[in-house]
């Protein structure tokens, strides 16, 4: 039913490492991006987020990915991503947005 998608899941692992499960759209983009700041404020100075389990995405995904980044770097972080989907990747190649997200 539209509207009522979760938010994906945000995992913490070791060394500032985490993963993300689960859909990043328009749907879910609010609410995994407050998550993902939640998460990642607890963690040190390096962030690694693991986007292997990301079973959809938009570019509202790449939106939350951004913010992400900006987050960090306001914070005096480095916020690096693994595995992206490939609709993230030809998203971010398609807008010219590669050396933002280092894709």
């Amino acid at each position: 039913m539209a509207g009522t998608a979760r938010s994906a899941r945000i995992e913490a692992g070791d060394g500032g490492h985490f993963t993300v499960t689960g859909p990043l759209t328009f749907l879910t983009a609010r609410r995994t991006c407050a998550a993902g700041i939640d998460a990642f404020a607890g963690a040190g100075q390096d962030v690694v987020v693991d986007c292997t389990g990301v079973a959809e995405s938009d570019s509202a995904g790449v939106a939350v990915l951004i913010e992400w980044r900006r987050w960090a770097h306001g914070q005096g972080r480095a916020l690096h991503f693994a595995n992206l989907p490939a609709t993230i990747r030809d998203i971010v190649g398609l807008s010219g947005l590669g050396g933002v997200l280092e894709v």
